[in-house]
């Protein structure tokens, strides 16, 4: 039994929300967070309400690869994500002040479920989790408290990519969590690598118009069935 209320604050500002999507990575390098964000703005751009969650505690980048300039949660009963490009944003960047984030253990569990528990979504079609990296505590305890997520696995070509993600897929049916599918990032027979994209990296329009954009949204209709 867990007596926290803000678990239960969690459920609540969830209970609008349509489909929550966790992008995991259990590698650095694999581009998780670009794909997330990405897929953010492709499905806002589809017409559906979305949402994106940056919970890398240790490297949020969400923020960056966005443009976020000036934008901060409005205040008013919990914390009202600012609109990017179409996708409502919450990253801890809004509060970090470009600093890094100094946090251990239940530390992490901590602000991850205040953020949670604060932040209001509203209706959502989506709502996308970039997930922190490998498979700790960090990403346990989102699992936990947002059990309804779907985990969209993003791997590259690379032997120790796909080693670390088949370790990974055997937690996760261990803890019956859903797998949604896998995307392969890097790759001739998945999203290719594209040179364009530091470039595009905070302007959203020129970042729906790289290769890996094109290529992520023709994986769309498949991965969501829309």
């Amino acid at each position: 039994m867990n007596l926290d209320p803000k678990v239960s604050a969690v459920k609540n500002r969830l209970k609008q929300v349509k489909r929550i999507i966790a992008v995991s990575g259990f590698k650095g390098g694999v581009g998780k967070s670009s794909i997330a964000c990405i897929l953010a703005l492709l499905l806002a751009k589809a017409g559906k309400k979305t949402g994106l969650m940056d919970l890398d505690f240790n490297g949020d980048s969400c923020a960056a690869i966005l443009g976020v300039k000036q934008e901060f949660p409005e205040e008013i009963f919990g914390l009202t994500p600012p609109i990017i490009s179409g996708v409502k944003l919450m990253t801890p960047a809004f509060f970090s002040q470009k600093k890094a984030i100094n946090l251990r253990g239940a530390e992490i569990t901590n602000v991850i479920l205040e953020l949670a528990a604060v932040t209001q979504w509203g209706e959502l079609d989506f709502l996308i989790l970039d997930m922190p990296p490998g498979f700790a505590d960090a990403a346990l305890d989102i699992i936990r408290f947002m059990p309804q997520a779907k985990v969209l696995l993003v791997k590259t070509p690379s032997v120790l990519s796909k080693t670390l993600v088949e370790r990974a897929q055997s937690v996760l049916k261990t803890l019956n969590v859903s797998i949604m599918g896998e995307i392969e990032n890097l790759s001739a027979r998945g999203l290719p690598y594209d040179d364009t994209l530091e470039a595009a990296y905070g302007n959203p329009e020129k970042l729906k118009a790289t290769p890996l954009a094109l290529a992520l949204e023709k994986q769309i209709p498949k991965l969501f069935n829309i």
